[in-house]
């Protein structure tokens, strides 16, 4: 049991590595979020897509049942990565990316909602501090920063997030990981097809080796190895464990573009690391 609490922890740890990427790319990808997504979620599709025909993997649905579930978690993962892409255009990697993770908070708070898993104290207290974290980071209080903008665009995206988990929990012990994930990247692809009629796609070309890179590693890799972990975790366990992506995100910022960290930075990471630590030990004892 000790084993494999281990192999599904780092599991899901690997899974938030690859899915810490999204920082750098979505910040200095020069497209706009909107188009951004369009492209990340299509191409995603495909290889997602490759994937499950090459694995033999049930693509079948059962719509009657589940067909308004899936577009809804679909419109809710749009609604997440369009508004966590303004959060990093708008401030920088680590804020972005910390602010967004204010969704363990929502998460601890909104579960008991869609489960008969009662409210759980010690997810709120941990949730708490990741939101203190969050506080720190905030310059002032003026809605002329384009800081406070983005950190205000990544508690809504953490807002969607995990409404988009929460409504796909239910589904992962019936539906393979990898396609549920393809799924919602034909959603997202279908919600979003207006871009191609407003967005500017004149320097597309040059973008496309890292839109490639999004849509593979980040989301066809990463995102379909979060979703897998649900079936081992409770939305808030695995929330709260993947608080640790702002800091692969940063350090990731940091070695390829210098992007340096302040001091609040730093401690608002501590604090999310904390809460990263304290869950992971206490998810193992209680799987034991």
């Amino acid at each position: 049991m000790e084993n494999s609490h281990i192999k599904h922890l780092s599991f899901l740890l690997l899974a938030t590595l690859f899915i810490s990427t999204s920082g750098v790319l979505g910040k200095y990808i020069d497209l706009s979020p909107e188009a951004i997504i369009f492209c990340r979620a299509s191409i995603a599709a495909v290889f997602i897509f490759m994937y499950c025909k090459i694995k033999k993997i049930n693509l079948k649905v059962n719509y009657k049942k589940d067909g308004f579930s899936f577009l809804v978690s679909g419109f809710f993962m749009a609604a997440h990565w369009v508004t966590y892409f303004y959060a990093l255009k708008l401030s920088n990697v680590a804020i972005g990316m910390l602010s967004m993770y204010t969704f363990p908070v929502i998460t601890a708070l909104l579960e008991p909602f869609f489960s008969k898993q009662k409210l759980n104290s010690i997810h709120v207290f941990l949730a708490f501090l990741v939101l203190f974290g969050v506080y720190l980071l905030v310059p002032d209080f003026s809605l002329e920063n384009d800081q406070l903008k983005g950190i205000l665009f990544g508690i809504f995206s953490a807002l969607c997030f995990s409404l988009r988990n929460l409504t796909l929990k239910k589904h992962v012990k019936n539906y393979n990981g990898s396609m549920l994930m393809m799924y919602q990247m034909v959603i997202v692809s279908v919600f979003l097809i207006p871009v191609l009629f407003i967005s500017d796609f004149s320097n597309l070309e040059s973008q496309i080796p890292l839109l490639l890179l999004i849509a593979l590693l980040t989301t066809a890799i990463g995102h379909t190895m979060f979703v897998s972990s649900l079936k081992h975790f409770s939305v808030s366990t695995s929330s709260i464990i993947s608080s640790i992506q702002p800091i692969f995100g940063i350090i990731i910022a940091y070695i390829f573009v210098n992007e340096i960290p302040s001091f609040n930075t730093y401690i608002g990471g501590s604090l999310i690391l904390l809460t990263v630590i304290i869950e992971s030990v206490r998810s193992k004892k209680a799987s034991k």
